[in-house]
């Protein structure tokens, strides 16, 4: 049932918007640049990049890891460390980046149904989807609920593929205790800034094989592998001293910024259960997440109006949401004329993109304002009814 509202809620002064930035001191960051200021090295795997890389790799828990300048390079390095060909099975439910990765270094993607409770790809759905031309599976990791890792894995080793795993949304996502970013044959991170950790721009790749990590390393530098010798067609893929010397910051208040989104995340949930329609994407059991986004699902026949007209009808009280991932990479333009894209072939993927919601979720967010934003939430369902019924009564 829905909550007993007093009054309408008063619009946030300033616009609240979906995430914000983790920013560190800005003493932190300036000691670190004195820092590259006197090496002068700017770029290059310097002292800023080797030490981010190291506390990263501890972070995550991975054996291996390598700095990108970005996670759509790092996509793009992993499909060619693990001469990927021919088509790739994927999902439709994510960021444009992870096909066009796919399609950018000529290959196909063959979009496969999502798992109607974590939205992540659905080993079930990829067994009828493998042919003689699949060589490999790049699912994705959504909102920081991890995919079914197991199921993926059984269905990888019974057709011989390759399994990519992008983690941009799963930051210090663990299963069990394990890293996220020790499954499958590669992983990759973004750090944009809207990611709980960042560089501003940047991205890694996390994998468990010395030999497979020396490999992207080169493609990551022009193929130059020592001084006199190109041994590979690379690019270059080099997060920078500046970037790396952000990240270092950032990562000193990462812990914290986590502690607070769980509680918010805690306030969301408890209030939301409040409001009939509306329901808090649940975290896994065994699961720590990175808490990247609250997401909820609006059934509209329940809660009294769609998703889009509460996104839409929010923006009146000054609260900007997401619609992740709408609309689905299987209707865009350039994807739409796949025979995988038809929307028969999609039932969950095509229902969740009509239904899901991001509410802003970051650590500089308080209870109240987690508090107002839910009745916010609230005040437009019972308008909408309340405009429904009136007419109804004409």
């Amino acid at each position: 049932m829905s909550r007993a509202r007093i009054g309408t809620p008063i619009p946030f002064a300033t616009p609240v918007y979906v995430t914000r930035p983790l920013l560190p001191p800005l003493s932190s960051v300036m000691a670190r640049l004195e820092e590259v200021w006197a090496t002068q090295q700017l770029t290059n795997i310097g002292l800023q990049h080797e030490r981010l890389e190291a506390a990263l790799r501890d972070h995550l828990g991975v054996r291996e890891l390598s700095l990108f300048t970005n996670g759509t390079v790092a996509l793009i390095t992993a499909i060619r460390a693990l001469d990927l060909t021919g088509d790739v099975l994927t999902t439709p439910f994510t960021f444009p980046a992870t096909p066009h990765a796919l399609s950018w270094s000529g290959i196909r993607p063959v979009f496969c149904d999502i798992e109607p409770v974590t939205l992540t790809l659905d080993p079930a759905a990829l067994e009828g989807a493998v042919t003689d031309r699949t060589s490999g599976i790049l699912a994705v990791h959504v909102y920081g609920n991890p995919c079914d890792v197991a199921g993926l894995q059984r269905v990888a080793d019974r057709h011989g593929l390759k399994i990519i795993y992008d983690a941009a949304h799963a930051f210090g996502t663990r299963i069990q205790g394990r890293g996220i970013g020790t499954f499958g044959d590669v992983t990759m991170f973004s750090f944009h800034a809207t990611k709980l950790f960042h560089t501003a721009e940047g991205g890694a790749l996390a994998c468990g094989d010395p030999l497979l990590k020396a490999r992207i390393d080169d493609l990551r530098n022009f193929g130059i592998h020592g001084p006199d010798a190109v041994e590979a067609i690379g690019l270059n893929g080099k997060m920078s001293e500046l970037h790396a010397a952000l990240g270092l910051s950032v990562l000193e208040g990462v812990a914290d910024e986590l502690a607070r989104r769980r509680l918010l995340l805690a306030r969301y949930a408890g209030r939301f259960a409040e409001l009939e329609g509306i329901t808090c994407l649940q975290g896994l059991n065994g699961v720590d997440s990175s808490c990247q986004y609250c997401v909820i699902r609006v059934d509209e026949a329940a809660f009294g109006c769609s998703r889009d007209v509460l996104h839409r009808e929010l923006h009146a009280y000054n609260v900007f949401t997401r619609k992740y991932f709408y609309p689905l990479c299987a209707d865009y333009d350039c994807y739409r004329s796949l025979p995988s894209a038809a929307p028969a072939n999609l039932p969950v993927a095509t229902r969740a993109v009509q239904e899901v919601l991001c509410v802003p979720l970051y650590g500089g967010l308080t209870e109240s304002d987690v508090d107002r934003i839910c009745d916010m939430v609230g005040a437009v369902g019972e308008d909408v009814r309340r405009k429904v019924a009136a007419g109804a009564a004409e």
